[in-house]
């Protein structure tokens, strides 16, 4: 064999190396990349997380804010009634009371409601306990 073929042979064979050589460090520098990617994408995905676990915080909080002011508000409007018919019921017996006295007194002295012009004098006595003690016109 001529030396210069087992040159050419030994050169092809080293050159066949080196490219397997570069394949497998192409190979390694790839998995490297993309092991380093997973990581980036891990850490944002802990990142992405944790943000929404604080957003999820902070919501769960606001309704809950809301239920008790709502609650409050509801308390308040049912107290309100409770008044509001308490002050009915006390009207309604004041009115019972007040036919009642009418009735004895048309018993006692017919036709005397409707000539007596204390009624406006009442009113405003009525008007003076309301406003406490100050009269109107």
């Amino acid at each position: 064999m001529d030396t210069w073929l087992i040159v050419v042979i030994v050169v092809a064979v080293l050159i066949v190396l080196a490219l397997i050589a570069l394949a497998i460090a192409k190979r390694g520098k790839g998995k490297e990349r993309k092991r380093e990617q997973a990581r980036e994408h891990l850490q944002e995905a802990q990142l992405r997380s944790a943000r929404a676990d604080k957003e999820q915080a902070i919501a769960d909080e606001q309704a809950a804010r809301a239920r008790r002011e709502r609650a409050e508000v509801e308390e308040r409007a049912a107290g309100a009634e409770r008044e509001a018919r308490e002050r009915a019921s006390h009207a309604q017996d004041e009115r019972s009371a007040a036919d009642s006295l009418k009735a004895k007194a048309e018993k006692l002295a017919p036709g005397l409601a409707q000539h007596d012009g204390q009624h406006s004098g009442v009113q405003e006595t009525v008007r003076r306990e309301e406003t406490g003690g100050a009269t109107r016109a």
